[in-house]
């Protein structure tokens, strides 16, 4: 009997060493990756990454000539690439390259550009301090300590929201293509740069469309798209939505969209309301938000799940936060969502999700 409660006392013991050496494998591989996505974000901004891709073999000094960079410092990115595992180097000649399955991923030669973001780590990383004062003092960070989070988002919306708006993503909708070519009226609450009216203003010249955000910089760059495209049924507004349940215009549009928008508002209870009494009767209202459980044991299996909770953490839910909002965060989850959307008025709720995007689910609401 010794000798078993010894052996199964020993068991015990190995395993437990064995799972603190993977735990603390898991936390070098993420310092590495860490400083892999940092690295990869730099490579993104200066264009080193498109101008390594399809190139041959190129010395630091020819890289950096071609990039209008300094060579000291592409030399020591290249050798954090080439540490990553991601770019080949030649130690006899010093020359570097990026293999063509790597750049089909890295940068637009490929269908998904993942270097994209990774610019969120730096970005979220730059208001640290700010967050940290919140943990301890409360409050939030608010909109404008974020300068480059619109241009990063419309970048991310360029990927998963663009190349399946017309094919995948408007079609959820029955019938919604013929009618948007007949001409109706369209809202899209918290557009950013207005990158999918844009498109949509474009492609369906016989309906009108509005935009509303907060962020005078993502108006004005969406206004001056629409200018220069000549875009005559489309405009853009900055736009406060917090208390859009009483300023709405009652049975005003035909369809209103919302991409990844509700969840970092400050009072989105009263949007969605909003949203519901801007509605016409036959209208449809039609939600991208980030596909999650409203229940954090739930998330574990989620293959974003701790990326996504740091986004809510350093930008999504302090920002509801600062406007003394409810601070639902990005992983607000589908069982959140499906109450508030109910909650709104709406009775028909139909969820979607698309195989290109395992980051967003896809709600068609109707009254």
């Amino acid at each position: 009997m010794c000798d078993i409660a010894i052996t199964t006392t020993d068991r015990a013991n190995a395993e437990t060493e064995r799972s603190e050496e993977d735990f603390e494998s898991r936390l070098v591989q993420a310092l590495n990756a860490g400083g892999l996505l940092l690295l990869t974000s730099l490579g993104h901004r200066t264009g080193l990454l498109e101008t390594l891709a399809g190139q041959p073999p190129l010395t630091s000094q020819a890289l950096a000539e071609r990039s209008g960079l300094q060579e000291r410092y592409v030399r020591e990115w290249l050798g954090g690439m080439v540490a990553a595992e991601i770019v080949e180097t030649d130690p006899q000649s010093a020359t570097y390259w990026l293999p063509d399955e790597r750049a089909e991923l890295l940068t637009d030669r490929g269908t998904a550009n993942l270097a994209v973001y990774a610019q969120f780590i730096p970005l979220l990383g730059s208001v640290e301090d700010d967050v940290l004062r919140c943990f301890r003092e409360g409050g939030g960070v608010p909109y404008s300590r974020y300068p480059r989070f619109q241009e990063v988002m419309a970048s991310d919306s360029g990927q998963t929201v663009l190349p399946a708006l017309f094919d995948a993503i408007l079609p959820l909708c029955p019938g919604l293509t013929d009618r948007l070519e007949a001409g109706i009226r369209v809202l899209d609450c918290a557009c950013g740069r207005g990158r999918a009216l844009l498109a949509m203003a474009e492609r369906f010249p016989a309906s009108r469309f509005v935009g509303y955000d907060l962020s005078a910089e993502a108006i004005a760059w969406a206004n001056a798209q629409a200018e220069h495209a000549g875009l005559t049924n489309l405009t853009f507004e900055v736009r406060d939505l917090s208390d859009f349940d009483a300023t709405a215009e009652p049975a005003a549009f035909d369809l209103i969209t919302t991409f990844d928008g509700i969840h970092d508002q400050g009072q989105p209870r009263r949007l969605l309301a909003g949203i519901r009494k801007s509605l016409a009767a036959d209208g449809v209202y039609l939600v991208q938000d980030i596909h999650a459980s409203s229940h954090h044991h739930l998330d574990r299996q989620h293959p974003l799940g701790a990326m996504l909770y740091a986004v809510s953490v350093s930008h999504c839910m302090t920002v509801s936060l600062a406007q003394g909002g409810e601070g639902l965060g990005t992983m607000w989850g589908r069982e959140r969502a499906l109450r508030y959307l109910k909650e709104a008025g709406f009775g028909d709720i139909q969820v979607h999700q698309l195989e290109h995007d395992i980051q967003n689910d896809y709600f068609v609401c109707r009254p």
